[in-house]
């Protein structure tokens, strides 16, 4: 079997990896040992950043459809429950998608399974894989089907998608650097009756203990997340729905009754992280790569967003439009992200559930009445937003961002492209394409030239939009004479430049090599 990626796991990051190969044209093989996707509900938050890379695959209103969006944050103390923030709103101006959805793993896999189905392709579900070797040239993997012959895979690349405990990270021989959580955590999906809104996620945050009711599509149905104490008994590890109602009665103080539980699982929480993503061949993403607290919702959209900054750099590769160098870029952009997510969710985590005996007093007295009006801040609101649903992240230091040192504009390289509306649509809707985009912001007369350059120089490896200097434009990037600016097929900014675009071009990080 010869192909150009082995993908091993079909979780959601290799799923997401596997529907970026549709899109931008690549061959690849899936390898999942599993027999199909989960049918545990498993990581629930979906973020902005993942539903604007769910829009460019068509498959957001899908994902929005099924899912329920968490309208708003109550915090609950001694059986008193405090408005919080409004999530419905929090992120406008800033995303199509200012809020977070509640869409269980389990959907997230079946929308991209089935994306994967409509466009002919397959996973090889219980198939493990056995071993693997690369050379300067390619890679060679055996994989074992469950019931079958082994089979040897040729190709040019492999991505470990395979989780925490993955078989491609440890064949590496890399070391997964950091610590276990003495703190027990479960989670359990579950129906409750009680008076509380089904839109709207709750939070109770204790002494040392911490809840979170998650509302889940269906009629009663929550998912509950809390911590046990260090030495927990063997009966709080198996709790049934008596012994959780019993726990969630004493610490919130509410009047409730636990129907029914679907799932329960306890575990202890990792935090660790690799010290590369990309040897040779090979590369690590999602789990594989990094692993960190529940806090703030991350690991499931770090995964999908992992494959989507490769994805786009291993087809340039592939497809001869730029040299191998363009791949040490991953490593770069997303090793750095991987330390960053590993700080901030164990910041957050403390402040959840942490020992401290101020941050302690903090978030059981001072916070829950005052959540509502902190939260209300518009530099609050909006730095919350952009940190957990990922539109924050930026690549400044990143060799696919150039610096314009004379330009002084609110939006930098490396930066997300800033979501604003042009004529009523999302500047985000002409951009879907797999390829770079240049965009020319002026009121003057459309110069037809820049197009028929760029077409005839870059083939269709950039396309080029003129586009009126409105005033959401010049709002958004703090400029308000005629520029250009560069996207990369993830939508993160190459350049910013006032100066002829085609010149900045050709000093460009990325040798383009058009087909």
């Amino acid at each position: 079997m010869k192909t150009d990626v082995i993908i091993i796991g079909a979780g959601p990051t290799g799923l997401s990896l596997a529907c970026q190969f549709i899109r931008h044209g690549i061959d690849f093989i899936i390898v999942e040992q599993n027999e199909g996707v989960t049918a545990l509900s498993k990581a629930l938050g979906v973020h902005a950043r993942t539903l604007e890379i769910y829009e460019q695959l068509g498959l957001a209103k899908q994902a929005i459809e099924q899912g329920t969006i968490a309208e708003q944050v109550k915090l609950i103390t001694g059986g008193t429950i405090h408005d919080g923030p409004d999530l419905s709103t929090m992120g406008e101006g800033i995303s199509a998608y200012p809020y977070m959805l509640v869409l269980e793993q389990s959907k997230n896999e079946q929308i991209l399974y089935d994306y994967l189905q409509r466009h002919q392709k397959e996973v090889l579900w219980n198939t493990t894989l056995e071993q693997f070797s690369q050379t300067n040239n390619g890679v060679t993997a055996v994989v074992q089907p469950k019931d079958g012959e082994a089979h040897t895979i040729e190709a040019k690349y492999l991505v470990g998608c395979d989780g925490a405990s993955s078989v491609v990270r440890n064949t590496l021989g890399f070391d997964f650097i950091g610590d276990t959580l003495e703190r027990l955590f479960y989670v359990a999906d579950t129906q409750i009756d009680w008076e509380l809104d089904h839109n709207t996620l709750h939070a109770c945050l204790g002494r040392d203990s911490f809840i979170f009711f998650f509302p889940m599509a269906g009629d009663r149905c929550w998912r509950i997340l809390g911590n046990l104490p260090e030495q927990a008994s063997p009966e709080e590890l198996e709790m049934d729905a008596t012994d959780l109602e019993e726990r969630v009665k004493g610490l919130t103080g509410l009047s409730l009754d636990i129907l029914g539980v679907n799932w329960y699982s306890s575990y202890r929480v990792h935090t660790r992280r690799v010290e590369q993503f990309s040897p040779g061949r090979c590369f690590l993403t999602g789990d594989s790569a990094h692993i960190h607290t529940p806090a703030g919702g991350q690991g499931m959209n770090t995964g999908i967003q992992d494959a989507y900054n490769l994805a786009w750099k291993l087809a340039f590769v592939l497809k001869g439009y730029s040299d191998e160098s363009l791949l040490e870029t991953y490593n770069q952009e997303r090793l750095e992200n991987a330390k960053n997510l590993v700080e901030t969710t164990d910041q957050f985590f403390e402040f959840e559930a942490g020992s401290n005996w101020l941050v302690s007093l903090i978030r059981t007295t001072v916070l829950p009445p005052l959540a509502k009006h902190i939260f209300n801040i518009d530099v609050v609101q909006r730095g919350l937003f952009s940190l957990i649903s990922q539109t924050g992240i930026s690549y400044p230091d990143s060799a696919l961002s150039h610096a314009v040192d004379d330009l002084n504009s609110k939006v930098k390289a490396g930066d997300r492209m800033p979501y604003f509306l042009l004529k009523g649509q999302s500047i985000y809707d002409d951009l879907h394409k797999p390829m770079f985009h240049l965009l020319t912001f002026s009121n003057e007369h459309e110069d037809q030239s820049i197009s028929k350059e760029i077409k005839q120089a870059y083939g269709l490896l950039i396309d080029h939009h003129a586009l009126p200097l409105s005033t959401p434009v010049a709002k958004a990037f703090g400029i308000d004479q005629p520029f250009s600016v560069l996207l990369r097929p993830d939508n993160y900014i190459g350049f910013i430049t006032q100066d002829d675009p085609l010149s900045e071009l050709t000093s460009y990080s990325i040798n383009f090599k058009p087909a």
